[in-house]
């Protein structure tokens, strides 16, 4: 049976209240072998870790303050959040840039996020970051900081060829790749052999967000990661063992997990 990683969970939102249990039990029956869960803000930083206890040796918690969750006083949320970076904590995440939908708090966004890349080399703690229409912005942060980084994952990649190639320069990074591979209208399909080798990708849903194809448009969750395995096997022209194997050492480098 394949056996791999979902990189990037909200497993600890409201929308897996009901049915968690379950979606556990379906996710290690589709062959999830570990699912990480990244925390948001200050809220979340307490129910990341609280459904991490509930599933240990299973799910794994990384906490940070998500760059749409970013305000005048994220100072003090910082300050709160970094009592909670436990041994436990795997990654700092979901941190990042975000100017898709406003620049209000811009400046406030560029600090945060300095401050927590800041935190990842204090604390060898690889990053989980989320970058929209910020990659210029986010790529000059990580520059400062180059020999110093840990790793991590740029979550989300949906980029081109020179946007790949470019975060790629970023030693011990990798390409988090979730349910956009599926659908069809992305690019991602021909962008991603082209541009990106295997040991450069690991495999996320972003669940309980953007279901990959057929379950587009409903609430995505662990199991469906295998869709994206598939869809990645084809792309490379390799099995589906080889994307499974590949993608597993990788996560496992990144986060030492």
């Amino acid at each position: 049976m394949l056996s791999f990683i979902d990189t990037h969970c909200h497993l600890d939102g409201e929308e897996f209240a009901a049915d968690r249990d379950e979606v556990v039990a379906r996710a290690r029956e589709a062959g999830v072998a570990k699912v990480l869960v990244p925390a948001i803000d200050l809220q979340s930083c307490k129910t990341v870790m609280d459904t991490c206890r509930q599933y240990p040796d299973y799910c794994y918690p990384m906490l940070g303050l998500h760059p749409e969750e970013v305000r005048s006083d994220w100072r003090e949320v910082l300050k709160q959040m970094k009592y909670s970076l436990t041994s436990n904590v795997i990654a700092i995440g979901e941190v990042g840039l975000d100017f898709y939908w406003s620049r209000e708090f811009e400046q406030e966004q560029l600090e945060a996020f300095e401050e927590q890349v800041r935190w990842s080399v204090e604390t060898r703690l690889p990053l989980m970051i989320h970058c929209r229409k910020a990659q210029n912005e986010m790529v000059a942060i990580l520059r400062k900081y180059r020999d110093d980084l840990p790793g991590g994952v740029f979550h989300c990649f949906t980029g081109n060829e020179i946007e790949a190639r470019e975060l790629l320069q970023f030693d011990r990074f990798v390409l988090g790749i979730g349910g956009v591979l599926t659908f069809k209208k992305s690019h991602l399909p021909e962008v991603l052999p082209a541009a990106v080798p295997l040991n450069c990708i690991v495999l996320e849903t972003d669940a309980p967000y953007m279901a990959p194809v057929p379950h587009r448009g409903q609430r995505n969750e662990p199991a469906f990661v295998l869709e994206v395995l598939r869809k990645m096997a084809e792309c490379y022209g390799v099995s589906e063992e080889d994307v499974a194997l590949h993608t597993t050492e990788n996560a496992k480098r990144v986060f030492n997990c």
